[in-house]
């Protein structure tokens, strides 16, 4: 496989100065000869000819582009140096950009590692590295990035579930593991896009989402979670609180209390602490058991 070869041309102003003499020679050979120009034919038309020749072969390169010369269909390099220059007038020219550049991907529906069906997009950042494999390798690098940019994103979404919820053994999640994951794309990305030397210099995901028709049931699924791991803790907390109460109602000797007695307390205060409603007082003006 070829690589890129980078060429030092000749400067352009000299060959300008000696195109424009050509020119002016011409011009002087005509007003000169004019009465006689059946003789001299061949002396008028040599510099027209030199400056009409030499023409094609003026480059100018802008910074952050290269031009690629090929001379009958053989490459012979590229010129990365921006400037004027003066080349083969025969080699014929490529321009390409080496300007950094965005891909920002549509929204794709593809299925997480467990099957559910997500929505997933990313931005990706990339530059042109290696002009002759992205000019003579693939058909067109930029609808090559975009498609390869598409299946990388659709291959990491397929290796790993959304989150720990549908796989609580996932060592990795698209959710919770965005470093890794970047990171992961970008490598992807450089294996794919390696062939039509593009440089990948950063891939992140840019839209995580459950696709629509689950989204709702996704999100239900969460909070109900969520809550019974809250309810969890209140009534982890609210045990402790129960037996710290009781505790120290018997060391200060407030109150004596059978095991009736005690059921009834550990059931109202559990019924308060636990409930999710603030509790309503009752004032109790008999004794304790009316």
């Amino acid at each position: 496989m070829l690589l890129e070869k980078k060429i030092q041309p000749a400067k352009g102003f000299a060959a300008l100065f000696l195109t424009i003499l050509f020119l002016a020679a011409g011009i002087t050979i005509i007003a000169l000869f004019s009465e006689d120009s059946s003789n001299n034919a061949a002396w008028c038309i040599l510099p027209f000819f030199l400056f009409f020749l030499m023409l094609p072969g003026f480059k100018i390169v802008f910074p952050n582009e290269a031009i690629a010369l090929i001379f009958f269909g053989k490459y012979v390099g590229t010129i990365r140096e921006n400037g004027f220059f003066w080349t083969n007038p025969l080699y014929r020219s490529k321009k390409i950009s080496l300007r950094a550049r965005n891909f920002n991907g549509e929204k794709l529906k593809v299925n997480d590692g467990v099957g559910n069906p997500i929505e997933i997009a990313a931005v990706i950042v990339w530059r042109v590295e290696d002009t002759f494999k992205s000019l003579f390798e693939v058909d067109n690098y930029v609808s090559y990035v975009s498609v390869q940019s598409e299946a990388a994103v659709r291959a990491l979404a397929n290796k790993y579930p959304y989150d720990k919820f549908e796989d609580e053994t996932a060592e990795l999640t698209l959710l919770s593991g965005a470093e890794k994951v970047n990171e992961e794309l970008e490598n992807a990305l450089h294996e794919r896009l390696g062939l039509a030397g593009i440089q990948i210099i950063e891939a992140r995901i840019s839209h995580l989402a459950y696709s629509p028709e689950i989204a709702g049931a996704m999100l239900q699924r969460q909070q109900a979670i969520a809550i019974v791991a809250a309810r969890q803790k209140i009534v982890e907390g609210a045990v402790g609180m129960v037996d710290l109460a009781l505790e120290k109602i018997e060391n200060g000797k407030i109150i004596h209390m059978d095991e009736h007695t005690k059921a009834a307390m550990v059931s109202n205060l559990m019924v308060v602490l636990c409930s999710d409603r603030a509790a309503q007082p009752v004032i109790n003006t008999g004794t304790l058991n009316h």
